[in-house]
């Protein structure tokens, strides 16, 4: 049962007064909201924190140009954490959707999560060279399968211990007190005197992560999940299977498969940049921490704003925001090839980050959006099924492009993404509007 000093605290985070809100929950669950309420804010905030800190876009591409790890491992980073974490879901949702209650689902997934990220922390302090890559991209593979587990058990969690009315709320506040945490790691790295102890930084860094799974499994431990449904549940890749002739017969919703395909290129390209500013910069973990400052202002200031556009037009939002990022690479290519001043200091690469990341943030807004408004409720589970299962295999095929940065450098991979970027925009431009 809640305690009277968290029952306070609760009306005072989610304005509630005498009334408590219970629109969907079962009585037990509803005396317990509270308790549910904060245990549930706290570990979906150290797990962010934890994610954000062992990013597969920002920290891990560092620490493998540190560790001198070839560019082509690199470029699986991205691909091995989406799809890894996607495809899995498509596969074990019915199954989870069987068992009464799925906190221990997540638990599992987070104690899977805590291993892998003390083992690449491990693997920063004692390997280099390919033999530290290929650790880093193993114990990658681990954990996003450990995140894929997490992800589909969390929202049923969600769900039955926390009103409808409240969901918002609780992620809204995990998701600013979490922003200000990663901020917060940034600016240590970024103003602490740190120079030439880079592996020891990734170390740490990779270690707390690890332990900021194990406070979260202690919070999450301590939600009160009554026995739920078990019925209804399907197999999101059976229905993806079943549901393919949808490509072939659907055109709009074909054009946006493709679209999405192309829109990848925003998506693999953050390693890449980078590994051009760490290379450019040959700076420590300073150079690092503002990088991490950039790219989680990016994310904050500019979601509202493509959150709104994306009510007018998410065709416009990805169309926008694919035209620029390839204007981004086709700048950046530029800069490095002329041998541009200014490239070895941190500060232009993190306004680079901070653009980059803005239409990142765009692209997957927009994306979304997109598929919501055009899907209607009889639809709208084979698009996303078939969407998510092209996507996530398209993801791992795309990891093969870091041999590309391999043989010629990662400018010209960067450069190769935006062309890619220019061709998203110009077939996304095409798209019928949805929106509006």
């Amino acid at each position: 049962m809640s305690t009277p000093a968290l029952n306070q605290l609760y009306d005072l985070v989610t304005g509630d007064e005498d009334a408590r809100v219970c629109k969907d929950i079962s009585e037990a669950a509803c005396h317990e909201q509270p308790r549910n309420f904060f245990a549930y804010l706290m570990a979906n905030l150290f797990n962010k924190i934890a994610d954000e800190i062992a990013s597969a876009k920002l920290v891990l591409p560092w620490m493998l140009g540190a560790l001198g790890a070839p560019v082509v491992l690199t470029g699986f980073l991205v691909p091995i954490r989406e799809a890894g974490a996607l495809l899995p879901q498509l596969l074990v949702a019915a199954a989870v959707r069987g068992l009464p209650r799925r906190k221990g689902v997540w638990l599992l997934g987070a104690l899977l999560s805590a291993i892998a990220l003390g083992g690449m922390a491990f693997a920063a302090a004692t390997l280099a060279g390919a033999a530290a890559g290929w650790t880093v991209v193993g114990l990658l593979a681990l954990f996003s399968l450990a995140r894929g587990l997490c992800s589909v058990s969390a929202k049923d969690v969600l769900g039955k211990t926390v009103s409808k009315s409240r969901r918002g709320v609780l992620m809204g506040w995990s998701a600013s007190l979490g922003g200000v945490g990663v901020l917060a790691v940034g600016l240590a790295l970024g103003t602490l005197p740190l120079k030439g102890a880079e592996t020891t930084v990734f170390t740490l860094l990779l270690g707390g992560a690890a332990l900021l799974w194990v406070i979260a499994m202690v919070f999450f431990a301590a939600i009160r999940e009554e026995p739920g449904a078990t019925e209804g549940g399907g197999n999101a890749l059976t229905v993806a299977l079943g549901s393919l002739s949808l490509l072939r017969e659907d055109g709009p919703f074909r054009r946006f498969v493709v679209a999405r395909l192309l829109l990848l290129s925003v998506a693999l390209s953050p390693p890449f940049y980078i590994l051009l500013a760490q290379s450019h910069t040959g700076a420590g973990a300073e150079g690092l921490g503002w990088l991490m400052v950039a790219s989680g202002l990016g994310a904050s200031l500019s979601s509202p704003f493509w959150g709104r556009m994306g009510d007018r037009s998410s065709r416009s939002v990805m169309v926008l925001t694919a035209a620029g990022q390839g204007m981004l690479a086709l700048g950046v290519f530029l800069a490095v090839e002329l041998g541009m001043p200014g490239l070895t200091s941190p500060w232009p690469w993190a306004g680079v980050i901070l653009l980059l990341t803005m239409l990142h943030t765009g692209v997957r807004l927009g994306r979304k959006v997109y598929l919501v408004d055009m899907a209607t409720m009889e639809t709208r589970a084979a698009y996303v099924a078939i969407s998510n299962t092209v996507i996530g295999l398209a993801m791992l095929a795309a990891g093969l492009v870091g041999v590309v940065g391999d043989v010629f450098g990662a400018e010209a991979l960067v450069l190769l993404l935006g062309l890619l970027a220019f061709a998203a925009a110009a077939y996304a431009r095409r798209l019928p509007e949805v929106s509006g």
